[in-house]
């Protein structure tokens, strides 16, 4: 992992990290999930919540990679992969109903992280997503990535720059730059940095305003954790 001061990890953080890595070889395999693996599935007020952790939302009003108010209450931040399965099934299945139900009232922000864990091409893809979002596309580029059977086809150089033009990127050459370029390559090792700072080693991985959560546990885990959240925001 890059050394950086920017992510020095406290001791809530290596609390955090160590929940991470105890569940983390479950996170692609939510098809049955426990309660035991989601910190914050308790009723308890602020059980779970790693404090520290909830300055790593940017809550960058000018964000590409985030949808939502900057100033909603309840941050979700998204640490995945494209060639994920199981990033790819709570794209398509649970984050539309979040964004339906929590977005558009504004209680939920959700803010993405690359966190490339399979290879150059999820490296290239994650890149891609970024120079996309230099144009505003991001999200759209995050849905064609994420379709069904996508992820089957690779995300070869000709095959990302087909995924941007399904996605409306207007200008190809610029995106064909922006996916090369030294600026994509640090921001996503920044994503990745701070993602195996956490102690995050699979993908999806979550953190809903310090609580972590991972794998593409079932959309009632992730209204929990939200409901609770805007709780205790509003305290």
């Amino acid at each position: 992992m890059p050394k950086s001061t920017s992510y020095l990890i406290g001791a809530g953080v290596v609390a955090a990290a160590a929940l991470l890595g105890v569940v983390s070889y479950t996170a692609t395999k939510p098809a049955e999930p426990s309660p035991s693996v989601v910190a914050g599935s308790s009723a308890e007020p602020r059980a779970g919540v790693h404090p520290e952790l909830e300055k790593y939302a940017r809550r960058d009003a000018g964000d590409p990679l985030a949808v939502g108010r900057a100033d909603a209450p309840v941050v979700l931040i998204e640490y995945a992969d494209f060639k994920c399965g199981y990033c790819g099934k709570f794209a398509r299945e649970t984050e539309p109903a979040l964004i339906e139900k929590y977005v558009g009232e504004g209680t939920l922000r959700i803010e993405w992280r690359n966190f490339p864990i399979f290879g150059e091409e999820s490296e290239r893809a994650a890149r891609a997503a970024w120079a996309a979002g230099r144009q505003g596309r991001f999200w759209q580029f995050h849905k064609a990535a994420y379709a069904e059977g996508a992820k089957e086809q690779g995300f070869g150089e000709e095959r990302v720059t087909a995924l941007a033009r399904t996605a409306g990127v207007p200008d190809l050459d610029r995106f064909g730059r922006d996916l090369n370029s030294a600026a994509a390559r640090e921001a996503v090792a920044a994503d990745q940095e701070q993602a195996y700072a956490l102690g995050a080693t699979s993908t999806p991985s979550f953190l809903v305003n310090g609580r972590p959560i991972a794998g593409a546990q079932p959309m009632e885990t992730f209204t929990a954790a939200i409901d609770a959240a805007k709780r205790e925001a509003g305290r």
